[in-house]
């Protein structure tokens, strides 16, 4: 048996990158898969050969109508929701000084509203399928900051501080909500980061400066933890902020 059979699973932002990794590892494991983006050719290329089930849907996270509709859609392909996994980002680097006001507005809406309204929807699925997981995708930077990240870092710290509120609220209801803080990872979320830190040669060559791994993590290494807090393995983890970040934050 998968680890995760008989559930039923949404992640956000699983056109590529950490979300393509979990959905396809969700799936690999037994549970059912919503896989949502805004990027429809990416979401192909999610289920095209997956082991296991992965239905698709467009959906802007930032926008109630499109995540009330992918639940709504999910719970009557699928017949509940017991997992959700709120993972869609982006990355806008920019000093607070030199931030418009629309890229503040839309890393915010994305990283932050997207997973509010991912619990706001999923949740009542969840207590009507007597329980589940929520997975958030925070950052390293829900717990320290980095130069140039202004809008990032703040949207991330509330990811894991409305993860913990929400583990508060239900968790006597049998839902539980953890988030997960990786370290830099190769996805190309990224890559505009590295431009204003000399460019991706630069902080691949650094990088074991400042990871005391050595290298950089992975999709799948992050698809691994996703899987766990999924199972019923975690069941006495919520409100956790869980890091793998290659040692980053231990210093």
């Amino acid at each position: 048996m998968g680890r995760l059979d008989g559930k039923v699973a949404i992640v956000t932002g699983a056109g590529g990158g950490i979300g393509r990794a979990m959905a396809r590892a969700l799936a690999r494991e037994g549970a059912r898969v919503t896989a949502g983006d805004i990027d429809e050719e990416g979401l192909a290329g999610t289920a095209h050969d997956a082991e296991g089930e992965i239905r698709t849907q467009r959906c802007d996270v930032s926008k109630a109508a499109d995540v009330q509709r992918l639940v709504a859609d999910t719970v009557a392909a699928f017949g509940a929701l017991t997992t959700m996994c709120n993972n869609a980002g982006i990355s806008i680097p920019a000093r607070v000084t030199e931030l418009s006001e629309e890229d503040w507005d839309r890393t915010i809406d994305v990283n932050l509203k997207g997973v509010f309204l991912g619990c706001k929807y999923a949740i009542p699925e969840m207590l009507a399928a007597g329980g589940g997981s929520i997975v958030n995708t925070g950052s390293v930077n829900s717990l320290v900051a980095e130069p140039f990240l202004s809008a990032y870092c703040a949207s991330k710290g509330g990811v894991l501080m409305l993860s913990k509120e929400i583990a508060l609220d239900f968790a006597r209801e049998g839902i539980r909500a953890n988030c997960i803080c990786p370290g830099w990872v190769d996805t190309p979320i990224n890559w505009p980061h590295a431009e204003m830190m000399g460019g991706l040669g630069e902080v691949l060559r650094t990088l074991p400066d400042w990871q005391p791994i050595g290298r950089q993590g992975y999709p799948d290494e992050i698809a691994n933890v996703a899987v766990f807090l999924a199972s019923d393995e975690s069941s006495f983890m919520t409100g956790s902020a869980v890091v793998v970040d290659g040692g980053m934050t231990a210093k």
